[in-house]
């Protein structure tokens, strides 16, 4: 059977077994004495697994432990053994750990625990706060000294006790880690994030002076090249580009202004007046109305002389006065601004 043997810094024994692969679906009952005892004590405080005893813890009271487990009724033994409890021994973490400083070298030191000192060694992690593992060093009991630290940087420190083998100890047994101490020049801080120097007074006023002067720089760079434009625009203005406005010149002809104008010219000899077409309202007339129009006419017409209707109708049909007379040969041409002539 695989038992596992503590006895924590002499004081307190704890033994166990794995009950489900050695004593599956049944309950052990555990017996102890030591060396100076010859009866038989129970135990009366089990560690259970799955509801099982697979433990027992109790006092240390001899350098000699004698052991038996049995059936659940205790009449029959299934394992029994005799050991030295002294080669078992778990040592407590250091007390009282101090740190001396000198300079780039440290010196850690601790009180002297009840057990034999010679069996103990004192074992010292470090790592500075740009380290990811720890690094050790170990030392008799129970002072460890170090060189080669950086006074400026963040370290953290912690210590426990370990016990010597095999000379002392079968098992090698160290205790748990003492408490993790942050040191910094000689210092002791609460942690390194803690510790981290805020910019100086100066620093911040010189990045502040600096942010400043590129802004300024930045709006005298906008003015100047602001009014240099406007300096442009008042001694040499904008010529407007004629491209924009004779787009046809330039885009469909090429710049020829020859060829331009005599399409424009054609383009509007073609264009016509339009003509607007009124509506033309027939109103209905009787019979009487008609019969009293006509006669009303024909009293105005018998009242005009010939001349006077002659006249009135030459006057009708004339064309506008010539302005201009055009001659070719024999022929003569009255011309007016409405009128041309083609050859």
């Amino acid at each position: 059977v695989n038992i596992t043997i503590v006895n924590f810094n002499g004081e307190l024994m704890q033994i166990t077994w794995a009950a489900k692969d050695y004593y599956p679906d049944r309950n052990v009952t555990f017996f102890y004495r030591h060396s100076q005892n010859r009866v038989w004590k129970l135990c009366a405080n089990y560690i259970l697994d799955q509801g099982y005893n697979s433990g027992c813890f109790f006092k240390t009271e001899g350098k000699t432990l004698t052991m038996s487990i049995k059936d659940k009724s205790g009449s029959k033994e299934l394992f029994n053994r005799s050991l030295k409890t002294d080669f078992y021994i778990k040592p407590n973490p250091p007390e009282n750990v101090t740190f001396h400083w000198q300079g780039d070298t440290l010196t850690v030191g601790c009180s002297k625990p009840k057990t034999k000192t010679k069996c103990l060694k004192l074992e010292l992690q470090y790592k500075s706060e740009y380290d990811k593992e720890w690094q050790s060093r170990k030392s008799v009991c129970c002072e460890v000294k170090e060189q080669g630290f950086d006074p400026e940087k963040c370290y953290s420190f912690r210590v426990r006790l370990e016990r010597r083998t095999p000379i002392c100890n079968v098992v090698p047994y160290s205790s748990e880690w003492g408490e993790v101490t942050v040191w910094r020049n000689g210092s002791l801080i609460d942690s390194c994030a803690d510790d981290i120097k805020p910019l100086a007074n100066h620093a911040i006023l010189l990045i502040s002076v600096l942010a400043v002067l590129l802004v300024i720089v930045f709006l005298l760079i906008f003015v100047c090249k602001w009014q240099s434009y406007r300096f442009q625009k008042s001694i040499m203005p904008i010529i407007p580009d004629p491209k924009h406005i004779f787009s046809d010149l330039f885009n469909d002809h090429n710049g020829n202004f020859q060829e331009w104008i005599h399409e424009t010219d054609n383009a509007m000899a073609q264009t016509k007046m339009e003509c607007i077409e009124h509506e033309c309202i027939i109103e209905e007339r009787t019979e009487q109305e008609d019969v009293k129009e006509a006669s009303e006419k024909l009293y105005e017409l018998s009242n005009m002389n010939k001349r006077d209707f002659l006249n009135s109708v030459h006057n009708t049909c004339l064309q506008p006065p010539a302005s201009e007379t055009v001659s070719f040969g024999s022929l003569n041409f009255f011309m007016n601004e409405d009128m041309y002539v083609i050859l």
